[in-house]
């Protein structure tokens, strides 16, 4: 997937929920410290997205019958020129649980009743909601979902180590990982996540993520884990965005070339032309 980087919009936004902790009373001493930049561990942006089951087969093996028989029409219409099984290829947001993969360093803000995570790529920022609240009834579904999250003092020892989350009203389209792996359409997927340190190395991350979904034989659960750059006295954030291909051109559900003289071509032998009724 094609980005270019710019500079920064995320760090104004750091910038002002930063000032949210000056506007009350907040004992930072209470929460961990998650500052800096963290760096995914395990795997590129193509990885697998649970990368303790073999490539391919064994992901899809989690799907019900009905949802391995959608993911194989996905992929038999891609090869005949229909929309890419994955959707950040056409720069559509990774979304959830997805963009806690982590293709670009991640950065968490901690602040008395909203916990950030901001991600450069799709310029994503993620709201986790501390203060008590509770889902709403009706919520608008969008890419990155609505978050609501609990602290908890595992140890007894009167600071908070570790983050409950649960996010719901993920929109679609969004996959599993860039294979493709689909959400059921219904678009009731509901994710929770336990986010604490190593034990041993409070530079080490941890995000044990379950995606509950109408499309998966059982609950699914992964660990995404990230390492904190502590050599980076002041770490560089960019904007990352995405920029679309433009040697291809989606008509309906059909994918077409560009030649490099602008003329539509097909992309696989056979493929229909499109349809031109709106144009003489």
């Amino acid at each position: 997937m094609p980005y270019q980087g710019t500079t920064g919009a995320l760090a104004l936004v750091a910038a002002l929920a930063l000032s949210v902790s000056g506007a009350r009373a907040f004992d930072e001493s209470r929460f961990p410290n998650w500052k800096g930049q963290w760096v995914a561990l395990g795997g590129a942006g193509n990885a697998a997205w649970d990368t303790t089951l073999p490539p391919g087969a064994g992901e899809r093996a989690l799907l019900t019958p009905e949802y391995q028989a959608v993911f194989a029409a996905n992929i038999k219409a891609e090869a005949a020129g229909g929309p890419a099984l994955d959707p950040t290829s056409r720069c559509v947001p990774a979304g959830m649980p997805r963009v806690m993969m982590a293709v670009q360093p991640m950065e968490i803000v901690i602040t008395p009743g909203i916990t950030y995570f901001m991600f450069p790529a799709f310029d994503s920022l993620r709201h986790i909601y501390t203060d008590g609240r509770s889902f709403p009834a009706q919520i608008e579904p969008s890419f990155i979902g609505t978050s609501i999250g609990q602290w908890q003092d595992t140890d007894g020892d009167g600071r908070f180590d570790t983050l409950r989350i649960e996010t719901r009203a993920i929109r679609g389209p969004h996959t599993y990982d860039a294979s493709g792996i689909p959400f059921h359409k219904d678009g009731e997927a509901v994710v929770t996540e336990k986010v604490y340190a190593d034990k041993a190395d409070q530079n080490t991350l941890h995000d044990e993520i379950t995606t509950r979904d109408h499309a998966l034989l059982r609950p699914w659960t992964v660990t995404r884990s990230y390492r904190r750059d502590a050599g980076q006295v002041r770490p560089e954030w960019l904007e990352v965005l995405c920029r679309r291909d433009a040697s291809r051109v989606l008509i309906g559900d059909q994918n077409y070339k560009v030649s490099p003289e602008g003329l539509l071509m097909p992309a696989v032998k056979g493929q229909q032309r499109p349809d031109l009724k709106y144009f003489k």
